[in-house]
């Protein structure tokens, strides 16, 4: 019996909106600060029913055989037993991950006078 790939749900930050993919395979990438993402997996097609996040989903990574992700953009990463719907949820909306709070940004301005005190 051949060994089952594992699945695994990766949970980002991506321009104000939480993805949430499904893949085989999730590495630290060769460029520092990155997650690798390989193998995205897609949920079969029905000719009857098909769900227009998961198409868009499918359509923006067409091609796409690995992808980096900022590690400051990753909220989680599961392995999971089955897999579940490719989505994309807006953060304001209130809906699902509405309770996702971004990770903080610098406190301080890069390249400013270390010398002067504002003033």
């Amino acid at each position: 019996m051949a060994k089952k790939k594992p699945t695994y749900r990766i949970i980002f930050h991506n321009q104000g909106k939480v993805y949430e993919l499904y893949s085989h395979t999730v590495s630290q990438g060769d460029l520092f600060g990155f997650i690798e993402i390989g193998d995205i997996i897609f949920g079969e097609r029905s000719a009857v029913l098909i769900d227009p996040s998961e198409e868009r989903l499918k359509t923006e990574f067409a091609g796409v055989s690995r992808t980096c992700i900022p590690m400051h953009a990753v909220i989680r990463i599961d392995q999971v037993d089955k897999q579940g719907v490719n989505k994309i949820v807006s953060v304001e909306d209130g809906k699902g991950q509405g309770n996702v709070t971004p990770f903080p940004v610098p406190m301080f301005t890069p390249g400013g006078d270390p010398g002067s005190s504002g003033s």
